[in-house]
């Protein structure tokens, strides 16, 4: 196993779990049952894998790994495209049934029967680089305009592949966070219509949609398992992942769901630091991370409602071990499938393998030979050029 494993500094945090609300209200059965009904109708439709990292699990002494693929995902790359698309779909459903004056069905946008409504209707959004590609995608299919905001940091690869899409994509100087407060000023300015996974104070609809696309993704695992998981390591961003997940568990499993551990770059932690604080709380990134699709510094505040009773803990891992992790699922080192990730979807693996070769912190997280840990590899190849540079030994990109 690489030294950086075991030389690994992480920071631990203990979330407070409540009474499991949250999962139930925040995001109902029926949220995510309709977003199943209309995504698995999609042309392109198929589970993505659930591979079982059988090797890497002896070599680390844990019972199980699972790693839910999202590379495969309609030829997008990501668990993104569950969500920023599905999301689009809604925001066209509501805009047209007020305009329309009457109920307009997902299945007819759909077909194409409002392409010349939905082109007169601006889709907007920032990004790390998934969620605009996925929004982009849905955009293109939908007939609608969708214009994309990327911060400076932002790799050319993924703008370029938002515009094969036909989005209109535009670079500031910022981070992530400036991205997203641009976006929702020239919206407003424009009429145009914010498509986001973040909430913020009288903004929830979109995320919301954006939270039940993902729980497609959900579903997919546990109709695949034959037990529950005992932890499920989740990457945090702005938490609309790790909530999503962790609601979709808890309403399939009850009380047997898997101890929930939200993993963070130590650049950009904001929900450990809400974690801390015992509330959403913003944090100011000073140094972009590898892990781009995790660098936010905004907690989304309906993410946070399922979090805060959910999440059993906060850590934090450093750069270093990222691209060692990337590299090792690559290879299918102890005799895996070989699979290839992005940097922000091997987040968890690269937790847990650190976690076991540190004793205290695997006492921390109840970690041990009898633990099932479910993963959520977020990802694919994004970026080739990156990737390509991590798999000849770059641990910085």
């Amino acid at each position: 196993m690489h030294q950086a494993f075991a030389t690994a500094q992480m920071i631990h945090a203990k979330g407070s779990p409540k009474p499991a609300k949250a999962a139930f209200d925040v995001l109902s059965r029926d949220d995510f049952a309709t977003a199943r009904t209309e995504i698995s109708a999609w042309d392109g439709y198929a589970p993505t894998p659930l591979v079982s990292l059988a090797g890497l699990a002896a070599e680390i002494g844990v019972a199980r790994l699972d790693y839910k693929d999202e590379g495969p995902r309609f030829g997008l790359g990501s668990f993104k495209a569950l969500g920023g698309s599905y999301a689009a779909l809604r925001v066209l459903q509501r805009e047209l049934s007020a305009r329309l004056e009457r109920p307009v069905s997902l299945s007819d946008i759909r077909s194409g029967a409002h392409a010349m409504d939905c082109a007169q209707i601006t889709l907007v959004s920032a990004t790390d680089g998934n969620h605009g590609r996925s929004l982009a995608w849905g955009c293109k299919r939908f007939g609608a305009p969708c214009r994309i905001y990327i911060h400076a940091e932002v790799s050319k690869g993924r703008e370029a592949a938002m515009q094969a899409l036909g989005a209109e994509v535009i670079r500031i100087s910022g981070d992530y966070d400036a991205s997203v407060h641009l976006t929702k000023q020239e919206a407003e300015a424009n009429g145009w219509f914010v498509v986001s996974d973040t909430s913020w104070p009288g903004y929830s609809e979109p995320p919301r949609d954006v939270m039940a696309g993902y729980g497609v993704m959900t579903s997919e695992v546990c109709e695949a398992l034959d037990l529950p998981p005992t932890h499920v390591f989740l990457q945090g961003g702005v938490g609309g992942l790790a909530a999503a997940v962790a609601a979709g568990l808890r309403q399939h499993y009850g009380g047997d769901a898997p101890r929930v551990v939200i993993v963070e770059p130590d650049r950009a932690a904001c929900l450990l630091q809400s974690a801390r604080a015992g509330a959403a709380t913003n944090v100011e990134i000073a140094e972009e991370t590898i892990m781009a699709g995790l660098s936010c510094g905004e907690p989304s505040e309906m993410a946070w409602q399922i979090l805060t009773e959910e999440a059993a803990d906060f850590v934090t891992i450093p750069d270093e071990i990222v691209a060692p992790t990337v590299r090792l699922l690559a290879r299918g080192e102890f005799g895996d499938l070989e699979v290839e990730a992005g940097e922000s979807a091997v987040a968890g693996l690269a937790a847990v393998i650190a976690a076991r070769q540190n004793a205290a912190m695997a006492d921390a997280l109840g970690l041990d030979g009898q633990s099932r840990v479910l993963l959520i590899g977020s990802e694919g190849v994004t970026d080739p050029d990156i990737f390509k540079a991590i798999m000849a030994g770059a641990d910085h990109v």
